[in-house]
C-alpha cells in the first residue's frame, strides 16, 4: 500500500477514534434521562434509516454503470457485485452479532459501570482479532504485534482488575462488556470476505438494519415505559449525534480501513478510544483519573505503538 493511501486511512481511523471516545460520555450523560436499551433502539433506528436511504440513492445512481471499482471513495458507497443468498446469510449473522447481541451488551454494560472501564475492556478487542487472524490463517502477526497486545492487556488489567478502585463499576457491567468485545470481534472477522464484493456503507447498513430488526422488538417493553415527550431537547441531541457519527459514520470507517489494511492492524486504534473516552468523561462526567488508570492508559498508547510498528501480513489473497 502506498504512503498516501496509508496517511489517509490513519486520518480516518484517528477521527473513528475520537468519535467513539466521545460518545462514550454522551451516551452515559443521556442514560440520566432516557432508559439505556430504549436509547439505544432509537439510536439504531435512526442509523438504519440513514443507512438504507444511502444505499437505495446510490443504487439507483449506479444502475447500469460499469462493473469496474471506481477508486476508493466510489467504492465505499458502492459496489456492483449482486448480493447472493450466501451473502445474504452471512448479512444476517453479522447482524445478530455484530449489532443487536453487540449493541445490547455494550449498552448494557456501559450503564451499570465507569466509561474508564468499558472503554477499556473493548480496547482489548486487538488481542481477540489477532488470535482469531492467526488461527485462521488469514494474517500472520509478528512478535511487536504480539508484545504491543499484551501490553494492551495489561493496561486494560491495571484499570479493570487488581488494585483499581471500582468507582461506579460493577462486575456486571465489566462482564457484559466482555462479551461485547467478544462479539465485536466475531463482526469483524466475519465482514472480511463480504467487504471484498461489497462496499462498507453496504455491508454496514443492511446488517445494521437486519440487527435493528431483531433489537428493537426485544426493547419493546423499554421503549413502551419511556416518557419521550419529557425528554429534553440535548438528550435528543445526543440520540441523533450518536446515531449519524459512532454508529454511520466511524462504522463505515471501520470497515473502510479492514479492508484496506487488515482487521488486526484496524483493531490496534481501538486502543487509543479509552484515551478520548477517559479525558471527555473526566470533563463531563468528573470522573476520576487515579494513578492505576493512568498508568493503564500508558501501557495500552505504548502498545498502540508496537502494533503500528508491528505489521501483519494478510495469508489470504483478497477475491476478485
Amino acid at each position: 500500500m502506498s504512503p498516501r493511501r496509508l496517511s489517509s486511512i490513519d486520518v480516518l481511523l484517528l477521527l473513528m477514534t475520537l468519535i467513539w471516545g466521545t460518545n462514550y460520555s454522551i451516551v452515559k450523560h443521556a442514560f440520566l434521562e432516557i432508559d439505556p436499551q430504549a436509547f439505544n433502539a432509537m439510536r439504531m433506528l435512526i442509523a438504519s434509516v440513514v443507512f438504507l436511504a444511502i444505499i437505495v440513492t446510490v443504487r439507483a445512481r449506479n444502475r447500469g454503470a460499469p462493473g469496474a471499482r471506481r477508486g476508493l471513495i466510489a467504492s465505499i458507497f458502492f459496489t456492483p457485485a449482486p448480493i447472493t443468498r450466501r451473502d445474504w446469510a452471512a448479512l444476517a449473522g453479522l447482524g445478530v452479532v455484530g449489532h443487536a447481541a453487540y449493541q445490547y451488551f455494550f449498552i448494557g454494560g456501559l450503564a451499570r459501570t465507569s466509561v474508564a472501564n468499558s472503554s477499556l475492556m473493548l480496547a482489548g478487542t486487538p488481542v481477540l482479532i489477532a488470535l482469531l487472524s492467526a488461527a485462521l490463517g488469514q494474517e500472520r502477526i509478528n512478535r511487536l504485534h504480539w508484545l504491543g497486545a499484551a501490553l494492551s492487556v495489561a493496561g486494560i488489567y491495571l484499570v479493570v482488575g487488581h488494585g483499581a478502585p471500582a468507582g461506579d463499576a460493577s462486575l456486571a457491567g465489566d462482564l457484559m462488556m466482555f462479551v461485547a468485545v467478544c462479539c465485536w470481534a466475531l463482526y469483524t472477522m466475519g465482514a472480511r470476505h463480504l467487504i471484498r464484493r461489497h462496499s462498507p456503507v453496504g455491508v454496514t447498513g443492511l446488517s445494521m438494519a437486519i440487527g435493528t430488526a431483531v433489537y428493537v422488538p426485544l426493547a419493546l417493553p423499554n421503549i413502551r415505559t419511556t416518557d419521550w415527550d419529557a425528554v429534553a431537547a440535548g438528550t435528543w441531541i445526543a440520540v441523533v449525534y450518536s446515531a449519524i457519527f459512532a454508529l454511520c459514520v466511524a462504522y463505515t470507517i471501520w470497515y473502510i480501513a479492514v479492508r484496506e489494511i487488515g482487521s488486526a492492524r484496524t483493531s490496534v486504534y481501538s486502543n487509543l478510544v479509552p484515551i478520548a473516552a477517559m479525558l471527555t468523561a473526566v470533563v463531563f462526567l468528573g470522573e476520576v483519573l487515579t494513578a492505576a488508570r493512568l498508568t493503564g492508559a500508558a501501557a495500552v498508547l505504548l502498545g498502540v505503538a508496537l502494533t503500528r510498528v508491528g505489521k501483519t501480513a494478510p495469508l489470504v489473497p483478497p477475491e476478485e
